[in-house]
């Protein structure tokens, strides 16, 4: 089954149940699933809509920090809530020591040594790991490497 099947179907079982939080962020999803099949002027691969849901995990974890910046616990609460639905729809994410070692090969093949490096870094990078782990956090993880 396809992820737009997959979304219709929760869809509808989100409709009988009542379930407005999961209707509302499949409702999103099949809004900006259907943005980008418009953008692209084809039907959606599988790895468009994975694009689509990690933008829209990226937008959620934005907004849990600003929240959590401005002291808005209720706003946290349901920005996590959303996140936690559209995880549902993203490949497993790479744990920290995965991502330690893919890194420490990255830099290995790049030859990096500074934090001058990084761009290179990256870019060898983030193919690998796209839709797996957070880009930020993929950052953050190179610096402190290149950093020692």
């Amino acid at each position: 089954m396809g992820s737009a099947e997959r979304i219709s179907d929760e869809m509808k079982a989100a409709m009988k149940s009542g379930d407005k939080l999961s209707l509302s962020v499949l409702r999103m999803l099949k809004s900006d699933s259907k943005y980008k099949q418009i953008e692209l002027g084809r039907e959606l691969t599988e790895d468009d809509y994975k694009a689509v849901f990690s933008s829209a995990a990226k937008k959620r974890r934005d907004a849990i920090d600003g929240f959590e910046k401005g002291g808005r616990a209720d706003l946290v609460a349901k920005e996590k809530a959303e996140l936690e639905i559209i995880n549902r729809y993203l490949p497993k994410q790479l744990s920290e020591s995965e991502l330690e070692k893919i890194i420490a090969d990255a830099v290995a093949e790049t030859k990096a040594s500074t934090p001058n490096d990084i761009g290179l870094v990256m870019k060898n990078l983030m193919p690998k790991v796209k839709g797996l782990a957070d880009g930020r956090k993929v950052n953050e993880l190179v610096l402190k490497k290149l950093n020692g």
